[in-house]
């Protein structure tokens, strides 16, 4: 793992220190003296992760971190605070200033290449969320609302402590339980189904738990899809330092040192909630922006883009395994008199209960219904031969003729019929442009010798 990394300090011997560790690890450096010249960098994008002294004339290392967590350009680039200060209440207000991380000079090799290595891979599944949500724009659909970090910070965390020490386990309580929910684990052997028997936000897991190997757990828990990307804050002693190096490759997100200050204990779980829930929000609207993509907004169907890719999905895979495939393509009859007659509210109407009504007689997790125009709606229907399709292309008719649609919330009852051509695949040189024709002209055929009928059409 690589990664760009800025060294930012005032004194030149110190850079070319860090500079010279990062470098013999692999990593890119940029260095800069100075504040200003650290934000200019940033701001261009030059750099993936900053290592940031706090001590500089002029514009110290907590103002410069406040100006780029607030600058919607920087505000998810990883911020280590560099300094001489060892007070807890220095790593503390770094934390506060929006910093990812805390390193004590003089700086630790073990604790420098953890931190490093552990946020920039944070990062990278931070920038992969964020890239596929740039693509929204692409795919058609109105680019996603970033995640607003305030609200991330309201409502109360929901944590597990995995610690069969009750000195140790009892402290975290009370200092984390009036901000959040806290919950105890004292059996490292049943922690991993107690990790999974809730929607935990947080696990907080001691490395010294009697008799088991706390990394192994670690190992369990980014093995299970459920707690896969729960973040996990490992508590050690001073002499696990050697350990920290695998417990970042099992992919914990962070450590504290006993013993444990409670204002940092405070702040670094704020972090790490703050940045799941951030991922978490930024994961649902990237769900959301791709299924919109693939939505018709109106009726719920899938659309026309996701009818071509999975109807040359599906006529491949029919084709290979010799399978019948069958389509269907169905036509609101009269529609253009509805809107003339009633209004283009109530046709919504007659769309999104024909929808409705397309959707409960086809069946579930094998045909594909899709709208691919104003009152035009095809069906896939894989398996299928064309005496089957014929029977449920006329259960769906007989569906829509039988019972008038609702209207304008109830106040109006209309008739509505539809007509409904079908095509099915015709052996290994057959093309789907050929099968979509078929279907076309069979659509065609039952309109014009007479509405609310099914016709099917071969080769």
């Amino acid at each position: 793992m690589t990664a760009r990394v800025l060294v930012v300090d005032d004194i030149a011997a110190n850079l070319k220190l860090l500079e010279a560790r990062l470098m013999s690890e692999y990593f890119e450096v940029l260095t800069a003296s100075n504040g200003p010249d650290a934000i200019d960098i940033c701001q261009r994008g030059l750099c993936d992760i900053v290592l940031l002294d706090v001590m500089m004339p002029g514009m110290d290392g907590f103002e410069v971190c406040r100006v780029l967590k607030s600058d919607v350009r920087t505000r998810y680039l990883p911020v280590i605070m560099v300094t001489a200060l060892d007070q807890p209440s220095d790593r503390v207000t770094g934390l506060d200033a929006g910093a990812d991380d805390f390193l004590t000079k003089p700086i630790n090799d073990v604790a420098l290449m953890t931190r490093v290595r552990s946020l920039v891979r944070l990062k990278n599944i931070t920038d992969e969320l964020r890239m596929r949500a740039s693509t929204s724009k692409d795919l058609g659909v109105e680019e996603i609302v970033e995640p607003d970090l305030e609200d991330v910070d309201q409502k109360r965390g929901k944590i597990l402590v995995v610690d069969d020490l009750a000195a140790s386990y009892e402290r975290m309580v009370r200092t984390l339980s009036p901000d959040h929910e806290v919950a105890v684990s004292i059996d490292p052997h049943s922690a991993l189904l107690d990790a999974t028997d809730d929607e935990y936000e947080l696990l907080i897991i001691s490395l010294a738990l009697q008799g088991f190997d706390a990394l192994r757990l670690c190992s369990q828990l980014r093995a299970v899809e459920r707690t896969r990307s729960v973040p996990i804050l490992l508590v050690t002693n001073p002499q696990d330092e050697a350990t920290l190096t695998r417990a970042v490759d099992l992919g914990i997100n962070d450590y504290i040192i006993r013993p444990i200050d409670p204002n940092e204990l405070k702040a670094r779980v704020k972090t790490q909630l703050r940045r799941k829930r951030y991922n978490d929000q930024l994961r649902d609207n990237v769900q959301q922006t791709m299924r919109m993509a693939v939505r018709d907004g109106l009726t719920g169907l899938n659309n026309r883009r996701y009818f071509e890719s999975h109807m040359e999905a599906n006529f491949s895979k029919a084709q290979i395994n010799n399978q019948p495939l069958s389509l269907l393509m169905l036509d609101i009859d009269h529609f253009k008199s509805v809107n003339d007659v009633h209004g283009h509210a109530v046709g919504d109407d007659v769309l999104r209960e024909f929808a409705r009504r397309l959707s409960k007689n086809v069946r579930t997790h094998v045909d594909m219904a899709c709208r691919i125009g104003g009152e035009e709606f095809v069906v896939i229907m894989p398996k299928t031969d064309v005496r089957l399709a014929q029977v449920v292309a006329e259960r769906m008719r007989r569906e829509m003729a039988a019972h008038p649609f609702i209207v304008e919330g109830g106040s109006k009852q209309i008739a509505v019929t539809v007509s409904a051509g079908i095509a099915t695949m015709e052996g290994e040189d057959d093309t789907i442009d050929r099968m979509m024709k078929r279907a076309d002209d069979a659509l065609y055929e039952a309109k014009k010798t007479g509405r609310n009928k099914v016709v099917a059409k071969a080769a």
